[in-house]
């Protein structure tokens, strides 16, 4: 029979995180008390300090403010991605008009 990995939400992940950094448990002791892996709150520990320092997260942010950033940064991201092709459809549509203008003048 397989085990079902178990996800947490960004919140859940912080305050256990915080257990850690402002409360003084020790990694160990807070992944007994909440019933996770060390490993995983070892990881969320580390990214809780990078974002701490003002490093934006690869993976899903755990701080409000870093998530605010990762949304942002996504909505640039397919900002520009829709303002390319806009670009690319204008050029083609002025070739296209401009190949259909010369063509009626010859």
């Amino acid at each position: 029979m397989t085990r079902q990995r178990r996800s947490f939400s960004a919140e859940f992940k912080l305050e256990a995180a915080c257990l850690v950094l402002d409360q003084g448990y020790s990694i160990a002791e807070a992944s007994r008390s909440l019933n996770i892996g060390e490993t995983g709150l070892r990881r969320w520990v580390t990214q809780l300090e990078q974002e701490r320092g003002g490093s934006t997260p690869v993976s899903k942010a755990l701080t409000p403010e870093q998530q605010k950033i990762q949304e942002l940064e996504a909505r640039i991201h397919r900002l520009e991605r829709e303002k390319s092709i806009l670009k690319k459809a204008t050029v083609d549509s002025t070739a296209l008009l401009m190949s259909d203008e010369l063509e009626r003048t010859r």
